[in-house]
C-alpha cells in the first residue's frame, strides 16, 4: 500500500482521502441510520400492533362472556327450564305462569354487549310473545340453526347470521320430555365494530372461525368485506406483516382466532416521510466537508505544483525564484528555502563555475604550449639525424648519390614546414615515413630493407602528425644500425572494429625484459625527455589527444627484434574535437 501511494499524485491522494474519510463514511452512516431507524420503527409498530390485537382479543372475549354468562344463568335454572317444557292446559294458564315467573326471569338480563336474546321452543302450549318464540320449520332452516346442528356440546356455540354474531345455547339441563328449547343471544355488532375501529391496529383484522372462514372484519362496508370467505384464499400485498391471536382453553371459543394483516408501507410511512430530511442532512454533511477539504487541498496542491514547476526550470539553468507569499506553514517555509537555495546555486555558478572555466581554459592553453614545445623539439632532433646520415654517406661514397638524398630531405622539409595543422591523413604520414626510410636506406645500403602496407580504407583517416615516424626512426637507428646482419622494418596499417591498428616490426637487436620495463615506465612518467626523445614526444602527444582511449604495446626479445602495436579510436570527429579544444 505504501509503495502504491508513493507513486500516486498528490491530487489523487487528496481525492482518495476524501472518498475514504468523508464520502464513504457519510454514505454508510446515513444508510445505517436509515436502516436502524426503519428497523426500530418497524419493530415498534409491530409491538404496538401486537398489543392492540391482544387488547381487541380481550375486549371481544369480555363482550362474548356477557352472552355466555346470560346463557349459563338460564341454562342452570331448573325452574326456568321446567316451566318452558311444561304442557299448559290453556292459554290463560301460560299467561299466569309467564307473568308470575318467566317475565321476571327475562327482565334485566340485557347488557351493553348484548343487543337481544330470544328463547325458541317447539312446546305447542306456549304462546310467542316477548322473549319467547316458537321453534318453527322456518327457524330450523335458518343459517344459525344449521350451524348449531353440528354442535352437540352442552356449552354455548358461537354462530353467524344475518344480524352478525350470535351465541346459541341448548336448554337441556333437565328432562324436557322431548321438547327442543334453544337460547339465541345476538351480540351488539355496533359495539364490536367500535371495538375493532378503536383497537389501534393499523391494518385489517379478521375474526376467523375454526373452519377458517372469516366471520367478521373491520374492513369498510363500502367495499368488499370478505366475510364468509376462506382466510387462506385471501390475497395480500407482498410486503405485509401478519399477526395471529388464537383463542385456546375456552370451550365456546376454541379454534376461533383474530388475524391481523398490516401493510409494511403503511408501517414505514413515517420513515418514508422523513426520508427527505435524511437526504437533506446527508447533503449538508457532504457539502460542508467537501468545501473545507477542497479549500485546504487547493492550498496544498496549487502551491506545491508551483514549486515543482520552478524546480523543473532549474534543470534548464533557469534560476528564477518563486514570488514570495505571506505563509508560515511547511509549504511556505519550503518556498523560502527553495528561493534561498536558488540564489545560492546562482551565486556559486557565478563565482565557482566561471572561475573553474577560466582555470580549465588556462590548463588548455598550457597543454597547447606544451604541444608546440614537443613539436619544436622533435624537428631539430630529426634534422640532426638526417644531416648526420648525409655526412657519413658522403665521407664513404663521395658525392655520387647526394642528389637523391637531398631530394628526400627537401621533400621532408617542405612537408614539415607546410603542416600548419595538428593532424594529417594516414596517407600523408606514410609518405613522410617512406621518405625517411629512403634516406636511411641511402645510409645503410643493402643492410636495410623495409616494407609498408596499409588498407585503402585506412588512408583517409586523420591522426596527429609525426606520431608514427619517431617509432620508425627508433627502429632504424637503435634496432637495425647495431645488428650485424640485414635489417628489415615492416609497417602495417589496418582498420579493425572501429580502431586504427598500426603495427611496426623490426628484426634488430631488441631489448631485454628489464630494459623494456624501464622504457615503458619512462614513456608513462611525466618527466623531462631523455634518450628516446622522439618516442617520448609521440607518446605524449597521443596521450594528450586521445587520453585513455588509445593503447601502445611494445614487445621485444633481445637479439630478435621489437614489435610496436598502436591502437587509435575511429570515433566520428573525435580527433577534430580534441584538436579544437587544444587550439582554444
Amino acid at each position: 500500500m505504501r509503495w502504491n501511494l508513493n507513486y500516486m499524485k498528490l491530487r489523487d491522494k487528496l481525492l482518495l482521502m476524501y472518498v475514504l474519510s468523508v464520502f464513504i463514511p457519510i454514505v454508510f452512516t446515513n444508510i445505517a441510520f436509515y436502516q436502524v431507524t426503519t428497523a426500530n420503527i418497524r419493530s415498534q409498530k409491530t409491538r404496538d400492533a401486537g398489543v392492540a390485537l391482544n387488547n381487541l382479543k380481550n375486549e371481544l372475549r369480555v363482550t362474548i362472556d356477557q352472552g355466555v354468562g346470560l346463557s349459563y344463568s338460564l341454562y342452570a335454572d331448573p325452574v326456568f327450564n321446567e316451566t318452558l317444557s311444561r304442557s299448559f292446559s290453556s292459554h290463560s294458564e301460560y299467561i299466569r305462569a309467564y307473568n308470575s315467573y318467566l317475565k321476571s326471569e327475562f327482565s334485566g338480563q340485557i347488557s351493553q354487549g348484548i343487543r337481544w336474546y330470544q328463547v325458541y321452543t317447539d312446546n305447542p302450549t306456549i304462546l310467542s310473545s316477548g322473549y319467547i318464540e316458537r321453534l318453527t320449520e322456518a327457524v330450523r332452516k335458518s343459517g344459525w340453526y344449521q350451524q348449531l346442528k353440528d354442535h352437540t356440546a352442552p356449552y354455548p356455540t358461537l354462530v353467524t347470521g344475518d344480524q352478525g354474531l350470535s351465541l346459541v345455547q341448548r336448554l337441556n339441563n333437565s328432562d324436557t320430555g322431548g321438547i327442543e328449547q334453544l337460547l339465541k343471544i345476538d351480540f351488539n355488532m355496533d359495539l364490536m365494530k367500535e371495538q375493532f375501529r378503536n383497537s389501534g391496529f393499523d391494518g385489517s383484522v379478521y375474526l376467523v372461525d375454526p373452519e377458517g372462514y372469516i366471520r367478521f372484519s373491520n374492513r369498510s362496508s363500502s367495499g368488499p368485506t370478505s366475510v364468509g370467505e376462506l382466510y387462506g384464499n385471501m390475497e395480500f400485498p407482498n410486503k405485509t406483516i401478519r399477526f395471529e391471536r388464537i383463542y385456546s382453553g375456552i370451550n365456546y371459543l376454541e379454534g376461533w382466532s383474530l388475524q391481523g394483516v398490516m401493510d409494511e408501507e403503511i408501517v414505514l410511512q413515517e420513515v418514508r416521510q422523513s426520508r427527505s430530511f435524511v437526504v437533506w442532512l446527508a447533503c449538508i454533511n457532504f457539502v460542508l466537508p467537501t468545501i473545507i477539504i477542497a479549500a485546504m487541498s487547493r492550498s496544498i496542491h496549487v502551491r506545491l505544483v508551483r514549486i515543482l514547476k520552478h524546480m523543473k526550470k532549474v534543470k534548464t539553468q533557469n534560476f528564477q525564484t518563486i514570488p514570495p507569499e505571506n505563509a508560515r506553514d511547511e509549504i511556505g517555509q519550503l518556498t523560502t528555502e527553495f528561493n534561498r537555495m536558488t540564489e545560492t546555486i546562482r551565486n556559486l555558478i557565478d563565482e565557482v563555475y566561471l572561475a573553474d572555466i577560466q582555470k580549465k581554459d588556462l590548463e588548455l592553453k598550457q597543454q597547447q604550449a606544451q604541444l608546440h614545445a614537443l613539436h619544436s623539439q622533435i624537428n631539430p632532433h630529426f634534422l640532426f639525424n638526417t644531416l648526420e646520415s648525409v655526412r657519413m654517406r658522403s665521407l664513404i661514397k663521395g658525392e655520387k648519390e647526394t642528389a637523391k638524398i637531398v631530394h628526400h630531405m627537401a621533400k621532408m622539409f617542405r612537408k614539415s614546414i607546410s603542416w600548419n595543422q595538428h593532424e594529417v591523413t594516414v596517407k600523408e604520414e606514410l609518405e613522410l615515413i617512406d621518405s625517411f626510410l629512403q634516406i636511411q636506406k641511402y645510409r645503410f645500403g643493402e643492410k636495410l630493407q623495409y616494407h609498408i602496407e596499409a588498407d585503402e580504407s585506412a588512408l583517409k583517416y586523420r591522426i596527429p602528425k609525426m606520431v608514427i615516424l619517431p617509432f620508425v626512426e627508433n627502429a632504424s637507428i637503435h634496432g637495425i644500425e647495431s645488428t650485424p646482419g640485414e635489417g628489415l622494418i615492416q609497417l602495417f596499417v589496418r582498420v579493425e572494429e572501429q580502431e586504427l591498428h598500426i603495427r611496426l616490426e623490426d628484426n634488430g637487436i631488441g631489448m631485454s625484459a628489464a630494459r623494456l620495463q624501464e622504457l615503458l615506465l619512462y614513456l608513462d612518467q611525466n618527466v623531462d625527455m631523455g634518450e628516446h626523445v622522439g618516442m617520448k614526444n609521440a607518446y605524449s602527444r597521443l596521450k594528450l589527444c586521445y587520453m585513455d582511449r588509445f593503447s601502445l604495446t611494445i614487445q621485444s626479445v633481445e637479439g630478435q627484434g621489437t614489435t610496436i602495436h598502436i591502437k587509435l579510436p575511429l570515433e566520428h570527429n573525435s580527433l577534430k574535437e580534441v584538436v579544437q579544444k587544444v587550439n582554444f
